[in-house]
Parts: C-alpha cells; structure tokens; sequence
C-alpha cells in the first residue's frame, strides 16, 4: 500500500517525469500502471509504467518499499530477518546497473534496512538514505498545532533516533513562530501543565502507527505524502532540512549507523548532517536509540 500510495501522490505532484513501478507480482504492478494512467487527464502530464532492472541505470531516484508488511503488536524491530535479505538483494541490483541516482528507503525497520542497502551497495553514505522521522516530525507537528492552537506551517520540530519505540521529541530545536518551544509554553496559557502535555505528545507521536494499524490495518497515506516531500527536495535540488535516516561517522558521537537526525537533502541525497545542540537527556535518548539499532545491525550477523 505505500509505494503504491506514494506513486499516486507523486503522479499528481508534477514532480516526477517518470514513474516507474517495479514489482514481483508483475500483474500487481500492470493494474496499479493502468489505474494511475486513467487518471492523467486530471493531473501533470507524467509518463507512468511497469519497468524492471533495467530501469535502474538512468533514474534519478529509486524508492524501495518492498518487504513484509507490520503486523497489529509488531514492532519494527521484528521485522528486522524478514525484510533484511529482500532490501540487500534489491539493493546490489541497484548498484550492478551502474545507476548514479539516489536510494530512498521506506521498507522497516527503516533505518536497519538503510544500513543494510547501503553496505550491499557499497555507495557513498548520502546517496542511500531512509525515510526515517520524517513522518514522525509532522505527526509532532501536527499535535502541537492542534495542541498550541496554532496553524501546522507555523509549527517547527523534530523527531529523532529511530523511526520506532526509541525515537524522542528534540525539544530543543522545537519552536512556533521563530520562538523557542520553551519560551512559548510558559506563555501560551492553553494548557494547565504544559511539562505533562509534552510528555502526553511525545507518547502520542511514538503510538501513532500502532493505533492506525490496530484500526485499519496498515500507514499508508500519510507516509506516501512524506515521501512525495523527499523527493520533491532531491528532484528540485531543495536543499531541505529533514530528519531522514542518514549513516553516522562521528556526528553526535555516533559512528557506523544509520538514524535519523536533521540533515540537508538535496539532489544527491544528503548533502550535509545538521549536527545541532542537543539537552543532555536529548543526548542520552540518542545514544540509547542508537544501541538499540546497532543491536540490530550486529544481530544480522550473529
């Protein structure tokens, strides 16, 4: 459902000229070929067909999304064995065609599945990213605009660590209106205890997915759009600031693991980790996120 979420929105977006749907289940991909195209009268002009391998070589950007699907009580991190091997093998295809483009994770655990294709690719660590806290970060967006009673756009914060049970709120570098989370909820007076709110938002943003699988299933819709966002800052040359799941060597301490933390995307991927002041306890729940991926990532091999 999320690539073929995703292809829909791109295929109304104009972003794209291309779009490209490469599947396993080649009737699969034909049907969703032929649904999208009787739709073109009504969006951007944009040609959209099956392809294969082939189709690596000269595309600007290829977003993966193949794997197993989250299961209600499952965590991300389980799915760690299943989806590992179909990501690595997708991945050294990718690069056996020679294609100079960007690789765009979205198969979970995210940021293990990142670190995965990028060791089966042997490409440099910005052109193999994750989709990471992106959508976490507007989920926190999303609460504290509804929250602070104040419009989304003018709502700025991020989720970082893992896209999972581990990922924390960076308080921080949270701020509405240009004013810095701290200095805004002790004036804002829309909420009685604003220390407790933002615990209840943090519990909240990490929950999210498991109440929406819980009620239908899977995440979809929300996730296509996140990743029409990303590809929109590489296609565009945006250099966007985004909290996508990037490789680690040395920023924040951390080495040799992908996670999300806020970095420059642009058309050849990240262009630069932002290595912004975090709190001490900041600090320590990224760390401790970390030790949990790379528990994960050495476990592959254990």
């Amino acid at each position: 459902m999320v690539g073929s979420v995703y292809a829909y929105a791109l295929s109304a977006s104009g972003l794209a000229d291309e779009i490209v749907l490469i599947d396993n289940n080649e009737e699969l991909a034909r049907g969703q070929v032929l649904d999208l195209v009787h739709g073109q009268v009504f969006v951007p002009t944009v040609g959209i067909r099956t392809g294969g391998v082939d189709d690596y070589r000269d595309a600007k950007l290829i977003v993966i999304t193949a794997g197993a699907a989250q299961k209600p009580g499952e965590t991300r991190l389980e799915l760690l064995k299943k989806n590992a091997g179909i990501v690595g093998n997708i991945a050294e295809n990718i690069a056996a065609s020679g294609s100079e483009g960007v690789m765009l994770i979205v198969t979970n655990p995210v940021d293990v599945m990142t670190w995965v294709a990028l060791k089966s690719s042997g490409w440099s660590r910005g052109r193999v990213i994750g989709s990471g806290t992106v959508l976490d970060s507007a989920r926190f967006r999303h609460l504290l605009s509804k929250n602070c009673g104040v419009d989304v756009h003018n709502v700025h914060g991020y989720i970082l660590g893992e896209h999972g049970d581990s990922e924390f709120a960076a308080w921080s570098m949270t701020n509405i209106a240009g004013m810095a989370i701290d200095h805004y909820c002790p004036v804002c007076r829309k909420c009685s205890n604003w220390k407790n709110e933002r615990k209840k938002i943090e519990q909240q943003v990490r929950d999210s997915a498991y109440h929406i699988i819980n009620a239908k299933g899977s995440t979809h819709f929300a996730v296509g759009l996140a990743l029409v966002r990303i590809t929109g800052a590489i296609l565009r040359k945006q250099n966007s600031v985004m909290t996508v799941s990037t490789l680690l060597n040395g920023e924040y301490g951390l080495s040799d693991i992908c996670i999300s933390v806020p970095s420059i995307v642009t058309d050849g991927g990240v262009e630069r980790i932002i290595t912004g002041p975090l709190k001490e306890e900041e600090t320590e729940a990224l760390m401790k996120s970390a030790a949990i991926l790379k528990k994960s990532t050495d476990s592959l091999y254990a």
